[in-house]
């Protein structure tokens, strides 16, 4: 999906210009021409980045600027004829993300914009929880093989090492019923030879810390048959 990027300026020659010019680079581009129309676009979401002029009828671009960074942390370059010191310290101690004074190539604009495109996508990237390859999911419940971590809605449930392997082979057979002898002999090893009950008793344990605790019934008894675990919204 191409960045869609804001442009707030009240010069409508350099407004048209910059917008063929991202047109033509694969960007989505809208324009206005007043502070507090673009205040509202920007406030609306679904903006890659915003090219801000700070002289601008309704609301100057600075205050713009004051006012979308109380709900917004969208990426914003400053646009402005002003070269004074001042001035880019006001818009970076406001949050602007960089500064171009006019007149400007246009090069050096769409370079700035893939900077800082590419600074925001890369602290994304960053951020974001890592997934394992591996995850098993059945609705909040997830396990993980690989990091041996099991979670609910986020919280993570201590399980010994049985538990978490008979755990495993119920989410991976998710859906299935599976009888005791067959559990018994993927978690057990089908040469066990100890108490032929022990698969109720883990499954009480299971139960006894995701079921009971979370007031959900993913782990079901299918009488004369076996175990399986399933989706809430299978059941």
């Amino acid at each position: 999906m191409a960045n869609r990027i804001l442009i707030i300026e009240d010069e409508e020659k350099i407004a048209r210009f910059i917008e063929l010019e991202l047109l033509h680079e694969g960007y989505e581009v809208e324009k206005c021409g007043d502070g507090r129309t673009g205040l509202e676009l920007a406030e609306s979401g679904g903006f890659s980045l915003v090219l801000l002029d700070i002289m601008l009828p309704g609301l100057n671009g600075l205050e713009v600027l004051r006012r979308l960074r109380r709900s917004s942390d969208v990426p914003v370059i400053m646009l402005t004829a002003r070269d004074a010191v001042m001035d880019k310290v006001a818009g970076l101690d406001q949050g602007a993300d960089d500064y171009i004074t006019k007149p400007f190539a246009i090069e050096e604009l769409l370079a700035r914009i893939r900077l800082v495109l590419r600074r925001r996508a890369n602290h994304e990237h960053a951020s974001a929880p890592e997934v394992p390859d591996d995850l098993l999911i059945c609705g909040e419940l997830t396990l993980s093989e690989s990091h041996h971590e099991v979670k609910y809605a986020g919280n993570e449930i201590e399980l010994t090492g049985r538990e978490f392997d008979l755990l495993n082979t119920l989410l991976i057979n998710k859906n299935i019923v599976l009888s005791r002898d067959r559990l018994l002999g993927k978690v057990w090893g089908y040469d066990y030879m100890g108490e032929t009950n022990v698969v109720d008793v883990y499954i009480r344990y299971l139960r006894s810390k995701i079921d009971e605790v979370y007031g959900i019934s993913l782990i079901q008894t299918v009488r004369g048959v076996g175990y399986v675990i399933r989706d809430e919204n299978e059941q």
